[in-house]
């Protein structure tokens, strides 16, 4: 009897993770023979047993694809009255060998406790964050900075135009790995993360600064998640659309950019205007570094559902694909490299 593996998609979308589902199916059904299916709106669909056997025919032409065709949501089992026991009960039903789950720290987390429970999982990090720790990079990060960078590319022309600073908001929660790359890459004058509270009146003097020397207009890049502080490196209060959380406990964040372009104008005179980039970063086609990754990593996670290595997340590191312990990748999150922000901040001002 052949073995059955399944595979969901949990948190945001983003671009990869098509492929991703492409090659799972493809290991899974030509090299080892196993049956596939896919388990609809993540977490969700354990709970409620809703799934799709998956074939060639079903992958075929996905590769390119932004988003996922297993949809998703950010449902979290264990805030569901009873919901561990159904997702095992439901495990059981559909007769799993294994699971694979491709998704965030939350999406992962949950995978990391469930395998704590017995049941056989294998992790896949997906985040336009790129904030998973034991990973490189995560697949949809690509497509989401150059999806940034020409956002800023844009922006350039008609800040300069009008002399203005342009202020624009990328995603990022609680890093500002999409601000510092997109940043540095589309020239951007300075570069505000969740790492580093942003003290308004230095930052005012470095576009002040830059004005000086002749430069009439300013880009500034800030991430979503970054917070205002009254004093140097105190900790600040995040901006956010609405308190309501999610089952996993976050806030919904945005409109920092605009908070920060009304600071910037108030304290320095210059017409300042902002561009909120929001969802569009996680749309669109994935960058053929994400499909490659995808891949490699959708591979991956079959092989190691066929060597029994249950409990593991998919990693990159350096140029190879490893696996790392899912409890020690979801056990904190990767803030910005020092280095890498210092090399931002030769170009601030």
């Amino acid at each position: 009897m052949k073995k059955r593996i399944a595979i969901l998609t949990g948190g945001g979308d983003c671009p990869g993770l098509n492929a991703v589902i492409r090659a799972i199916v493809r290991r899974s059904i030509l090299f080892h023979d196993y049956e596939v299916l896919g388990i609809l709106e993540g977490w969700k669909g354990m709970l409620e047993a809703i799934s799709v056997p998956l074939d060639l025919e079903k992958v075929s032409g996905i590769l390119q694809r932004g988003g996922t065709i297993l949809k998703t949501s950010r449902t979290n089992p264990f805030k569901q009255q009873g919901g561990l026991e159904k997702v095992k009960e439901n495990f059981a039903a559909l007769d799993l060998h294994a699971l694979i789950a491709a998704g965030g720290e939350d999406t992962l987390g949950v995978a990391s406790r469930l395998h704590q429970e017995g049941l056989n999982l294998i992790g896949v990090p997906k985040t336009i964050d790129n904030d998973l720790y034991g990973t490189d990079y995560t697949f949809g990060f690509d497509t989401a900075v150059n999806t940034a960078m020409e956002a800023i590319d844009r922006v350039h022309s008609t800040a300069e135009s009008h002399n203005r600073v342009m202020v624009v908001e990328v995603m990022g929660r609680h890093t500002g790995w999409i601000a510092v790359e997109a940043g540095i890459a589309g020239g951007a004058d300075l570069i505000l993360i969740p790492e580093k509270p942003i003290d308004v009146d230095n930052a005012c003097e470095l576009i002040k600064k830059r004005h000086a020397r002749g430069r009439d207009f300013s880009i500034v890049v800030v991430a979503e998640g970054a917070k205002f502080s009254e004093k140097h490196q105190e900790e600040g209060k995040l901006i956010l659309q609405d308190r309501a959380l999610d089952e996993f406990g976050h806030v919904h964040l945005g409109g920092i950019g605009n908070v920060l372009a009304k600071a910037i104008e108030k304290r320095t005179g210059y017409e300042t205007r902002v561009v909120i980039l929001g969802h569009v970063q996680r749309g669109g086609s994935p960058t053929a570094f994400d499909r490659i990754l995808g891949t490699r990593f959708g591979i991956k996670a079959v092989d190691l559902v066929h060597a029994g290595d249950f409990g593991k997340m998919v990693s990159l590191q350096g140029n190879k694909i490893v696996a790392v312990p899912l409890s020690e990748a979801t056990a904190r999150i990767k803030t910005v490299d020092e280095e890498l922000y210092g090399i931002a901040e030769a170009f601030f001002g």
